[in-house]
């Protein structure tokens, strides 16, 4: 089974580094920037959604331009889709359940544009690197700066979220 990029990226990005917290002045040098996975990232997560108590932030965020194509990392069908509308949450969110070696996972595809939820329908099948969405902008994707948050779990969601902050 192969697996696509979800954002193409170019040869050169910014690696973002959380767990000192966040620079509010920082300008990145780069259009795109990558936000690691199993971070623990103080003060970050200030919204009424978080309870003012976690930080672990357990998907990858791929930080682009707004109107950048998302791609499906592998085939599979959409699970669910909507929008998590609470300030800090996904915004605009499509979930597809994949399969890896004949075990089902599902993806969340995260802070998208409002667009994105035309580009697709729930039980529809998707192939390996087929434009699913494209990247929001912070007045839809939950107040974030323009990026996509990706995040697996090997346990089907009851709805069309994930915690990708937990602890």
């Amino acid at each position: 089974m192969g697996m696509a990029e979800v954002i193409i990226l170019p040869e050169d990005y910014w690696v973002f580094d959380f767990t000192k917290g966040v620079d509010p002045d920082f300008e990145c040098p780069f259009p795109y920037q990558i936000g690691r996975y199993d971070e623990v990232r103080p003060g970050m997560y200030t919204q009424e959604l978080f309870d003012g108590n976690r930080d672990l932030h357990i998907g990858i965020d791929i930080g682009a331009p707004v109107g950048e194509p998302v791609h499906a990392f592998s085939k599979g069908i959409v699970h669910s889709l909507g929008i998590n509308d609470e300030p800090g949450s996904y915004g605009p969110t499509i979930i597809v359940k994949h399969e890896i070696d004949n075990r089902p996972i599902w993806a969340l595809y995260g802070h998208l544009s409002v667009e994105s939820l035309d580009m697709v329908e729930v039980g529809m099948e998707v192939e390996e690197g087929r434009i699913i969405a494209t990247v929001g902008d912070e007045s839809v994707n939950g107040g974030w700066e323009p990026h996509l948050h990706f995040q697996l779990s090997w346990d089907e969601p009851s709805e069309n979220d994930m915690p990708g902050v937990v602890a």
